[in-house]
């Protein structure tokens, strides 16, 4: 099932409530702006630092070496951007992504404190729409944002048409579990801990009541294959891990 068919009329789901479909962008950047300042540090305190295993295995698949062009979207707080200015070199080009402008000057600052300079530009830009030439980039890829995307389908369709040819995107998202027993203690620990976490660290119970809903609406992973090779990407496959709580999806543009 696709974006559009989980969408009713003119209205989609932000978590487990419907809103009008031009309020979500508006109500994801707010809970981006809120979460911003505290990101990396709810990250590893989620995910008990694995988040860092994931994105890791996400590069290493990517092939991207000296020269290449990268685009990072929902590329936050850059630690994907980071490693892949390092293996682009200073021959190569990576664009740091992101839709929320908070984001997106808490990774600029980030890398810049890193000695990141000369080789990233930051681009505030929504995935449905990216404003770069077709067949751009080497590789895209775009980690824990596509379940925030309102339309994922128009969203894929532009990652495929900037990629150029031979070029591979890399989903890495939450996904779905077949494990009954972990699928409960996941839902246990998503639904009541990360938001009491949210509340002690950010502030803010709320967004991640919303996030941990969003993993939740997300296209399991057979789904999101179909989606990618709808976009035109073809020898699309994922990699589960940890059970499937999460799943890396990838793609070649003819």
């Amino acid at each position: 099932m696709s974006e559009q068919d989980k969408s009713s009329g003119n209205t989609t789901h932000f978590g487990y409530k419907q809103v009008p479909t031009d309020e979500k962008v508006k109500k994801v950047a707010e809970v981006f702006h809120s979460v911003a300042a505290k990101y990396d540090l709810m990250n590893d305190l989620m995910s008990a630092g694995v988040h860092r295993l994931w994105k890791r295995y996400t590069i290493n698949r990517s092939g991207v070496r000296a020269g290449h062009s990268v685009l990072d979207i929902a590329g936050g707080t850059g630690d994907l951007t980071y490693q892949f200015s390092r293996l682009v070199g200073a021959k190569g080009k990576v664009v740091l992504a992101d839709i929320n402008d908070s984001m997106l000057k808490v990774g600029r600052d980030k890398l810049i404190d890193r000695g990141v300079v000369g080789n990233v530009e930051y681009v505030q830009a929504n995935a449905e729409c990216l404003p770069f030439p077709d067949n751009s980039f080497d590789a895209i890829t775009i980690a824990f944002g596509l379940r925030n995307v309102t339309d994922k389908d128009k969203a894929l369709a532009s990652m495929a048409r900037v990629l150029k040819p031979g070029g591979r995107l890399l989903v890495l998202e939450f996904s779905k579990t077949n494990n009954p027993l972990l699928t409960k203690a996941y839902d246990l620990y998503s639904f009541t801990a990360l938001p009491l976490m949210g509340k002690l660290i950010t502030g803010d119970a709320e967004s991640y009541r919303y996030l941990a809903e969003s993993i939740r609406m997300h296209p399991d992973q057979e789904t999101l294959k179909g989606m990618m090779e709808n976009a035109g990407l073809v020898r699309v496959e994922y990699e589960n891990m940890n059970g499937g709580i999460v799943a890396l999806h990838t793609g070649i543009k003819p």
